[in-house]
């Protein structure tokens, strides 16, 4: 039961990023390398200024990979808290030498809970999708 949620919750990131890879992050990654392209293309420059000129062609990428994944991470994160407050509530009622019905019961409200977390943060997905693309929208005027 609980691979089956951390499955789910996988497809639906991964659906995410993909969006955001095919809807702005690829355009970008072309972008950095046509620049960093017409940079080194420029016979006049100094090396330290074609260097300069192909590391401030990544910043936008680097900037909008490092959103992505500080999002993602953040998602993780109330994912994990919800999870670990499922695990704390369940220990506190469990006691002290539980018998086998006990543990089998208390793994039922366990994955009900988890399952509960697994299902709030799914459902937020779409509304922090719409922000992501919003923000990288607004940073890169797309």
């Amino acid at each position: 039961m609980v691979e089956e949620q951390r499955q789910r919750v996988e497809q639906e990131m991964t659906k995410l990023v993909n969006e955001l890879d095919m809807q702005y992050l690829r355009k970008m990654q072309a972008d950095m390398h046509r620049c960093a392209a017409a940079c080194c293309d420029n016979r006049e420059s100094s090396l330290e200024r074609v260097q300069k000129c192909v590391e401030n062609c990544s910043e936008p990428l680097n900037w909008a990979q490092n959103y992505v994944q500080e999002e993602l991470g953040a998602l993780q994160n109330k994912l994990q808290r919800c999870v670990m407050n499922c695990n704390d509530d369940v220990r506190v009622q469990l006691g002290v030498n539980p018998s086998d019905s006990e543990v089998d019961k208390f793994t039922k409200i366990f994955e009900k809970c988890a399952t509960g977390c697994v299902d709030s943060q799914v459902k937020f997905i779409p509304s922090l999708l719409r922000k992501m693309k919003n923000d990288l929208s607004n940073r890169t005027g797309s």
